[in-house]
C-alpha cells in the first residue's frame, strides 16, 4: 500500500495482458478488493523490456506512470485461501 498526496492505494503486479484488457483488468481489481478493502487498486504489468503499464483510477495510474519503479516501496503479501 502507498500513500501519495493524501490518497492511500494499492499497486498489484499482474501479467501485462491483464492490464491490456479492460475486462480482465476490472475482474482482477474485483478479485483483489477483499485483500485491500476500501482502497483504490492499481494494476501494474511490465512488457518484455520491463516497461510498466498501469490500470486503475486514472489520476493514480498517471502519477505512477511518471515515477521510476524503484520509487515504489514494493512489499510481498502472501494470502491463503480457506
Amino acid at each position: 500500500m502507498l500513500k501519495e498526496q493524501g490518497v492511500t492505494f494499492a499497486v498489484v503486479i499482474v501479467k501485462k495482458h491483464i492490464v491490456d484488457d479492460p475486462g480482465q483488468a476490472r475482474e482482477a481489481i474485483r478479485n483483489f478488493m477483499p485483500f485491500f478493502p476500501r482502497l483504490p487498486i492499481i494494476l501494474m504489468g511490465q512488457d518484455s523490456r520491463g516497461v510498466a503499464t498501469y490500470y486503475g483510477r486514472s489520476d493514480i495510474a498517471k502519477f505512477l506512470a511518471n515515477q521510476p519503479l524503484s520509487a515504489i516501496p514494493w512489499k510481498k503479501y502472501t494470502f491463503t485461501r480457506n
